[in-house]
């Protein structure tokens, strides 16, 4: 067998199955498209369900591909053993209702054993099959030429997962010698758990039915279109090839773990088996977050983005295994991107923003370290002693008050000997829920899901889209008070007509306001909300001003000035959509919005604060197209049609059959629901009002437009207007000069301040300096300064250095709601045992924190200013105990 890159073996796979007539199946994003279900792309099939359902019916009914994958699920193996990972990569050849066992079976050995192709030697390949495939059985045995002691029957290959299609498989294993024998020998066969006869394929004949009721794959009908489905993981196939113990040893991991070796420049891997674990886990998360993240995925606390964050922390805390305390994953992007750039060259293109995204996450993952490891050493010993489990109210703590994952805490017990209360944490989990759900209270559009309305099947249909009258609308359900009536004189209602006008909130677009109108002429109420309803009626909420009845026809009025004016705003989102798209790249995405009369919320995935200059590219940009005139239009089509428009879709939104797709000129074109301007121009003006953080990885721009962008200007006139005559500026162009002057005089004073301060600060610690405490074989100086910073103990200690009247000194700053603590080791005390680091430890926790440092220097940061002199007493007993 010749040796072959990943690369090479990748490639030879996809030319195989093109040469018998294949589509190549370009790899799809981690993040599954128009597929709710799941969370990730998790095998080479999930891309392609639509065609296997019949949803979809591909130009050619053979495909294969090389599809990137992401499964979590068994996520605490990954580095304890060969083979597990997050990301892998799937192989496969798929039939859809074409080609079936005869021509498959043939086409694997051809590609296994030819030497034009992989080139294995057939005598160390092995297969297993369902006893009850006779098929399968004579093709490999007089079809191929297997030798008949390398065919094994196996109960288990029978693919089945419940109702719907099933059937046999086979499977194929590589007999990689005995130097990899089992210690079992029960085990020394293909398809026992071993290592040495190692599956390498596995092809799935899709040809029953599982009907309901049935239990016995006997009595399974066949289907009338039968199926070939196949995978073959890359990693596992790539250590056949190179002739490594695990995957990990192969082109595909190494050059990152040589990366980490680097970095660590403590150990290697191959020396030490636990260190090893911890090379491998940082390998194989570095990969998997570098593709999630390309592929648009962000951290966060909820969904894929825990997934990435959780990764990314776990790998985090194993670098600290090998001493790898400074932010590290960020170097490792360009080398999986490296590693993978024949097939996949959009990683290396992009490695700078992912890169970014990584050290951000890290960076904030590190300061929640730095609080949550010294209170987690503290959370364990006080398990040791309380019988090994970790209090699961403790945990949940340290979850919710510090941002340290359960998981960590959980895999740092289990380290440790201990377990954790999950059912504690859980508990404690289920109450904040419900006081978060008490808190929100129950808004209008939750309230219209009752079981009234849910019984309610008038139809009712809207007509705002060209109409914002309507003369003659029949009021055929009123409700007051969650109760059907058949007339109101006052108070608030909620109605349902036959026919609307009015627009019902949806998509972050507030409902329209208006009036209906009796017989008479006369205003019996205000619209003063619109929602959907359970089977799709839009609900108007009223405040009735004269009776109304079910059952007679109203006139009702849409606003018009208050409809253009959040029309014109929603329109602005979509442009803003687009701009963000045009100059911060591709892979921002929407993560809400709220449009109103008054201006534009919009949030969206995007690592890192915009920048000025972005920001004013992308006014620019959205101005530019309200003075060109664009025209806006829609249409309604089915969704195929619509994606062949190039309408952008929200991913996490499901659609109907039919879809209504906006265009704004050549500019931009999506799907939407919601009320538009006429054209661009009647925005008048794009003005951004802010643009801030919501969370990790997600930003929001706040917006107005029109008559909301002229108010903001003449506001902003008013401020300057202000900042002049505070600055004693009479023109505006003297403004910044005047308060760089004033800027320039506060830094002065600010400088005389911190020298005062200091000069106190060392009359303080000379005094403090002749009281040296005794603590067993240590001299100890433990006193509290009246100084504002920081910076001002370091520079106490750096005076105590000069001269090292004691071996150790513990300072501690009262700041009211906050305690700095400070404690400096002498080199002697240091020789002695004693590091500054291990002591600020001990002795943290008594003013409410927690921190760390150098052996010779370390500080914390407390929040309890009462337990200043329990941490002095506590730091005597530690050093007395030395």
């Amino acid at each position: 067998m010749k040796p072959l890159s990943s690369a090479e073996i990748r490639d030879m796979f996809l030319r195989f199955f093109e040469s018998k007539g294949h589509s190549i199946e370009p790899s799809q994003s981690l993040i599954p498209k128009d597929d709710p279900t799941l969370l990730w792309i998790n095998s080479g099939v999930a891309t392609l369900k639509k065609y296997f359902d019949g949803t979809v019916v591909p130009d050619n009914r053979r495909i294969t591909n090389a599809q990137k994958s992401i499964r979590t699920n068994d996520i605490e193996n990954v580095g304890h053993t060969a083979r597990h990972h997050t990301l892998f990569e799937m192989m496969g050849n798929f039939s859809i209702g074409d080609y079936f066992k005869p021509e498959v079976i043939p086409w694997a050995w051809e590609l296994l054993t030819s030497p034009e192709w992989y080139g294995m030697e057939p005598e160390k390949l092995y297969v297993t099959v369902y006893p009850n495939d006779e098929e399968a059985k004579d093709i490999w045995l007089n079809v191929v030429g297997l030798p008949k002691d390398h065919l094994y029957e196996e109960p288990d290959n029978f693919w089945d997962i419940g109702e719907g299609p099933s059937g046999p498989d086979t499977e194929i294993f590589y007999d990689r010698g005995e130097e990899f024998n089992s210690d079992d020998p029960k085990e020394n066969y293909p398809g026992g758990e071993n290592e040495r006869y190692l599956e390498i394929w596995n092809i799935v004949f899709s040809q029953f039915n599982h009907l309901p009721g049935l239990t016995d794959n006997k009595d399974y009908p066949e289907l009338p279109h039968k199926n070939i489905d196949t995978g073959m993981g890359l990693e596992r196939v790539v250590s056949v090839f190179q002739n490594a113990k695990t995957n990990f040893e192969t082109d595909l991991f190494l050059p990152i773990i040589r990366k980490t070796e680097e970095m660590s420049g403590q150990f290697k891997y191959g020396e030490d088996p636990e260190k090893d674990i911890s090379f491998k886990v940082i390998a194989d998360h570095a990969r998997a977050v570098t593709f999630a993240i390309g592929d648009g995925a962000l951290p966060s606390n909820e969904g894929r983005g825990y997934i990435i964050r959780r990764l990314l922390r776990r790998a985090v805390l194993h670098g600290r295994k090998l001493g790898i305390s400074k932010v590290f994953l960020k170097d490792l992007v360009p080398v999986v991107g490296e590693i993978m750039k024949s097939y996949y060259p959009e990683v290396l293109e992009n490695a700078d923003y992912i890169a970014s995204v990584v050290e951000a996450e890290e960076v904030r993952f590190n300061k929640t370290l730095a609080d949550g490891l010294s209170l987690l050493d503290g959370v364990i010993e006080e398990a040791k002693a309380n019988g090994g489990v970790i209090d699961g109210a403790v945990a949940f703590k340290m979850y919710d008050t510090y941002g340290f994952p359960y998981e960590l805490t959980e895999e740092s017990a289990a380290d440790a000997g201990l377990t954790v209360d999950r059912a504690g944490f859980d508990a404690e989990m289920k109450a904040q829920q419900e006081r978060a759900r008490a808190a929100r209270g129950n808004t209008a559009s939750m309230g219209v899901q009752n079981a009234l309305l849910t019984d309610l099947k008038t139809e009712s249909k809207y007509v705002g889209w060209s109409e914002l009258t309507v003369d003659a609308a029949k009021l055929t359900d009123l409700i007051v008070d969650n109760e059907l009536v058949d007339s109101a004189k006052d108070g608030q209602a909620e109605v349902i007509f036959d026919v609307t006008p009015f627009y019902a909130e949806m998509g972050g677009q507030i409902a329209d306001r208006g009036v209906v109108i009796n017989a008479a002429g006369e205003v019996v109420a205000e619209v003063v909300d619109v929602q959907n309803a359970p089977n799709g009626q839009h609900l108007h909420t009223l405040n009735v001003n004269a009776e109304i009845k079910a059952g007679e026809t109203y006139k009702l009025e849409v606003n018009r000035a208050y409809h253009a004016a959040v029309s014109k705003n929603h329109t602005a989102t979509h442009m803003l959509d687009q701009a963000l798209r045009n100059i911060l790249g591709e892979h921002t995405t929407q993560a809400g919005s709220l449009v109103t009369e008054d201006g534009l919320r919009y949030d969206f995935t995007y690592n890192g604060a915009v920048s000025a200059e972005k920001l004013q590219e992308i006014e620019d940009l959205i101005n530019e197209k309200i003075i060109e005139n664009l025209p806006i239009s829609w249409v309604e089509t089915d969704i195929e049609s619509a994606k062949k428009l190039g309408a952008v879709a929200v991913f996490t939104e499901k659609y109907g059959e039919t879809v209504r797709v906006v265009s704004i000129g050549d500019f931009n074109v999506e799907f939407d629901g919601g009320t538009h301007a006429n054209s661009t121009a009647e925005l008048g003006m794009f003005k951004i009002v802010s643009e801030q953080g919501t969370g990790a990885g997600v930003r929001r721009i706040e917006a107005v437009t029109g008559k909301g962008a002229m108010d903001l200007f003449k506001q902003h006139d008013a401020w300057l207007n202000e900042a002049m005559a505070q600055v004693k500026a009479p023109q505006l162009s003297e403004v910044n000069d005047k308060i760089a002057a004033l800027q320039a005089q506060l830094k002065d004073a600010e400088r005389q301040v911190a020298s005062l301060e200091q000069k106190l600060a060392n009359q303080a610690a000379d005094a403090a300096f002749n009281d040296v405490q005794t603590a067993g074989n240590f001299t100890l100086i433990a006193t509290e300064m009246a100084v504002e910073s920081m910076d001002a103990l370091r520079a106490t200690a750096d005076n105590w250095k000069q001269t090292t009247p004691s071996d150790v000194l513990v300072l501690a700053a009262n700041l009211g709601e906050k305690v700095n603590l400070l404690v400096a080791a002498s080199p002697d005390a240091i020789a002695k045992g004693v590091k500054a680091g291990d002591l600020i430890k001990a002795i943290a926790p008594a003013v409410g924190g927690g921190g760390g440092g150098r052996p010779d220097m370390a500080q914390a940061g407390g929040k309890n200013p009462a337990g200043i002199k329990d941490a002095f007493a506590q730091a005597t007993e530690w050093l007395a105990a030395k």
